[in-house]
């Protein structure tokens, strides 16, 4: 079973778009959290410990996440979507590009 992690700012919009559209893909285990302390579900240690795959939606989720968490990613995947904060939650556009670039990592 593979624990992957979504994450942009807010976690509000895009990652847990992210958790839904593949929440019910087989062998993955899905959680989304926000790198901004106001976020719906605030980035946490125990989060990151968990994943074995982090998808962060832009470059400056990456460098919120290296600089915090170093340590924790030693060991980890973490990949950039390089998706704007352009979607609502479930846009059938955002589900199609995130369909579209996830899978090739799993």
């Amino acid at each position: 079973m593979k624990k992957i992690l979504f994450v942009c700012s807010q976690n509000k919009l895009r990652s847990p778009t992210a958790e839904q559209v593949f929440a019910d893909w087989p062998d993955i285990e899905t959680l989304s959290a926000g790198t901004n302390n106001d976020a719906e579900n605030p980035l946490s240690d125990e989060q990151v410990e968990w994943a074995d795959i982090i998808f962060v939606m832009e470059k400056a989720h990456r460098n919120k996440m290296q600089q915090k968490y170093r340590s924790a990613l030693k060991d980890k995947r973490l990949i950039c979507l390089h998706i704007p904060d352009d979607y609502d939650y479930m846009d059938p556009s955002l589900v199609l590009l995130l369909k579209a670039k996830v899978p090739q990592y799993l």
